[in-house]
């Protein structure tokens, strides 16, 4: 029996077994009406060379990790949710798409190098997490970058993880702070932004 602390994601999910499915739906719909649901990954495009390794944590139904994949880049997605990996195994055939959690993130004894040289998290997924855990995933977060690799990480405010706490957190886990935005399109970041976009790097 695991004594593991689950997400807050599980929680809402284990009181509505039908949220993953609906979530699922909702991607799936935005898309068919040509909605724009790939920004986060555009930013994420520019960042690298083709060919460069993403890891997507917690990638969902795989929007994110599929773009990048038909763009020419190696990507490994992790969910906790197996309903939405099911859905990115569907939808976006060709990155390895892992159930996991983001607090136990050990890739190597999965047989998958730990060398990303970017680490996408979106979706507010960082709110998404069991708040005991947050600053585990963002030290897995640096061990599983390549030396120069940067970790993308965005997430709204007033969602139970303030800012300046993320921010130390990072610090704590080994990330260092490159940049700070107020959304994937590339608008600055202020004290009253409603919107964080953080670019990380190993602090060593």
């Amino acid at each position: 029996m695991s004594d593991r602390t689950p997400s807050q994601w599980e929680e809402i999910t284990a009181a509505d077994p039908a949220h993953s499915t609906w979530y699922v739906e909702r991607f799936r719909t935005m898309a068919s009406e040509g909605k724009d649901i790939v920004g986060e990954a555009r930013l994420v495009d520019a960042m690298l060379d083709r060919g460069g390794r993403v890891l997507d944590a917690g990638c969902g139904p795989g929007r994110i990790g599929g773009y990048l994949h038909d763009a020419g880049h190696v990507v490994v997605g992790v969910d906790v949710d197996p309903v939405l990996i099911a859905a990115a195994e569907q939808d976006h055939p060709g990155p390895t798409w892992l159930v996991g959690d983001l607090a136990e993130l050990d890739l190597p004894a999965r047989g998958v190098a730990a060398d990303f040289d970017v680490i996408v998290c979106a979706g507010n997924v960082m709110t998404f997490l069991a708040p005991s855990t947050r600053g585990a995933v963002l030290a897995g977060f640096a061990r599983h970058l390549a030396p120069t690799g940067r970790a993308v990480v965005g997430f709204g405010a007033d969602r139970g993880y303030e800012f300046p706490q993320f921010l130390a957190d990072a610090a704590a886990g080994g990330l260092a702070v490159d940049l700070k935005l107020s959304t994937w399109d590339l608008r600055p970041f202020t004290d009253g932004s409603g919107f964080l976009v953080a670019v990380l790097s190993r602090a060593d």
